[in-house]
């Protein structure tokens, strides 16, 4: 990756004999690595035995969960948040790997709208919940650094599962929730 990386800093004009570029080649590839680091991440390992009996039936959310992925597009940040709810049936989810999971699926190249859908149906694989509801807000740099240079604008995707989808009071309560300062 490190070579990758000279070839295009030299492709784009630069001097990699210039001291403030001799060792970027090496610095942006460690950086590529860690904001990919979801690739060599396994599920079972994030989560780490911490799933819980409970009689909870009552919703759970965790919101403001801060996100940072890469657009597979143009390999450009997306800067966000998820919020993410679920409705237990029989267990819980340590909170930390909530957050967690989103980190993992976020530190992938990919769009905001299939990370939503991995978000999503990996809390509903793994609790087992009655439903699971997950919106992310994000702002993406392709089209705030590109394109229509567009720097207000705000991408929202949503992914309803189960309950969340079928009963618009429980979709409605979480959206609420998460809307409420």
């Amino acid at each position: 990756m490190k070579e990758n990386f000279a070839a295009i800093i030299t492709a784009i004009g630069e001097d990699l004999t210039r001291p403030g570029l001799e060792k970027t080649p090496e610095r942006a590839a460690k950086a590529f690595e860690y904001l990919t680091r979801g690739y060599h991440q396994q599920l079972d390992d994030v989560i780490n035995n911490a799933l819980f009996p409970s009689d909870a039936s009552e919703m759970v959310v965790v919101k403001d969960i801060e996100l940072y992925s890469m657009c597979e597009h143009h390999l450009l940040p997306f800067i966000g948040r998820a919020h993410v709810a679920y409705i237990p049936s029989g267990k819980v989810l340590g909170l930390s790997k909530v957050a967690r999971i989103v980190d993992m699926y976020a530190r992938r190249l990919q769009i905001q709208e299939q990370l939503t859908t991995q978000i999503a149906e990996t809390i509903q694989d793994v609790v087992g919940a009655a439903g699971v509801g997950v919106v992310v807000e994000a702002q993406h740099m392709c089209m705030m650094m590109r394109g229509v240079e567009k720097q207000n604008s705000v991408m929202k995707t949503s992914a309803m599962l189960g309950t969340f989808r079928d009963n618009q009071a429980t979709r409605y309560e979480f959206l609420s929730l998460i809307n409420a300062r």
